[in-house]
């Protein structure tokens, strides 16, 4: 596969593109062809256009999309200004073409953005049953704080198959030379 990817910002014309790669890498069957699949821990959509359009529109969210050499999206990232700091969400790759290095090249291009915006630290939360997810961040640099976050309630991030936590992960970037 060629792995030559355009990296640029979101626009609400990808809305409809972005909404079913999310929900074709976390939820469902076709989720499983890919390993960071959550479908054994959640029922029900990881995303909608609704609560996409209102992140694209929020001041301080950026999702960085990557398009291959036919103008497919085929991964995302969000970067949410919190303070200090950016917090990460919505790491997203195609299933088919999991493992790759399309995931490190979004991270790397996440890493870069909040370089480009004066920020030194990533925060992001995974479900702490996800462990090779773990394992996976913790290879890139990010570390365990050690604080935990309840899993929401709310029906639209999800309906838990099981109890649910999050453990908080951190990165403080160097400041490019």
């Amino acid at each position: 596969m060629n792995t030559d990817l355009l990296i640029s910002s979101v626009t609400a014309a990808d809305i409809n593109e972005l909404v079913l790669l999310v929900n074709s890498a976390y939820r469902g069957d076709s989720s499983k062809k890919g390993w960071t699949t959550e479908a054994e821990l959640l029922e029900g959509v990881r995303t909608d256009p609704i609560t996409l359009l209102a992140q694209i529109n929020q001041p301080g969210l950026t999702i960085l999309k990557a398009t291959n050499e036919i103008h497919e999206i085929i991964a995302c990232v969000s970067l949410e200004e919190k303070g200090n700091k950016f917090y990460l969400g919505m790491l997203t790759v195609k299933p088919t073409i999991q493992a790759s290095g399309i995931g490190k090249k979004m991270m790397q291009a996440a890493e870069d953005f909040a370089r480009s915006k004066n920020k030194f630290c990533i925060e992001m939360t995974v479900i702490s049953v996800r462990t090779e997810l773990i394992a996976f961040y913790e290879r890139r640099g990010y570390q365990q704080t050690g604080e935990k976050r309840d899993f929401p309630t709310d029906p639209k991030f999800g309906i838990k198959k099981q109890e649910l936590e999050f453990v908080v992960l951190e990165k403080y970037l160097e400041k490019a030379s």
